[in-house]
């Protein structure tokens, strides 16, 4: 499948939003609650947090055929070489296809002095968890999180760059 990789620009908000929630939707059916995901998706990915992300972080989409069916977002990266991977979340048809692979690689040479990333992920999100180990991430530490009421399970993973 050909795709291509690139920064993101605010033309994409609408296709990114569309993705997160998609993509949301897909992974954490049954794992918390749909109207849980609705408060954050609405908050985390309204126009104006996309615009202020875009100013603030690093969000790199993947398109096919001109539509956007993917994206990533790094936060900058610290005096220490430390930055946090906050997502990377495929159209579940697109999963599979080297594109979250790309993402990944993508972002970090965006972020020359990176060298650890940490992601934090869901207990339960089996292919989050499968994708970041096959990537070298290692599991540090384990974590209850209270996410709008509801308790998550949450894995925090690292990766040395």
């Amino acid at each position: 499948m050909k795709f291509l990789i690139r920064k993101m620009k605010q033309d994409d908000i609408l296709e990114v939003q569309y993705v997160a929630e998609t993509s949301w939707h897909a992974t954490y059916e049954g794992i918390i609650p749909r109207k849980i995901q609705d408060n954050f998706l609405k908050h985390a990915y309204s126009e104006k947090m996309l615009k202020q992300r875009i100013e603030i972080s690093t969000i790199i989409v993947a398109e096919v055929g001109g539509k956007v069916v993917g994206f990533a977002n790094f936060s900058s990266v610290s005096n220490e070489g430390v930055a946090e991977l906050g997502a990377i979340y495929l159209l579940p048809e697109y999963q599979g296809n080297s594109i979250g692979t790309a993402l990944l690689k993508k972002g970090i040479t965006y972020l020359p002095e990176v060298k650890k990333i940490f992601i934090n992920v869901e207990k339960d999100n089996e292919i989050g968890k499968k994708f970041y180990k096959a990537k070298g991430f290692e599991m540090i530490s384990t974590f209850d999180e209270n996410f709008d009421g509801h308790i998550l399970k949450t894995i925090r993973m690292e990766l040395t760059v």
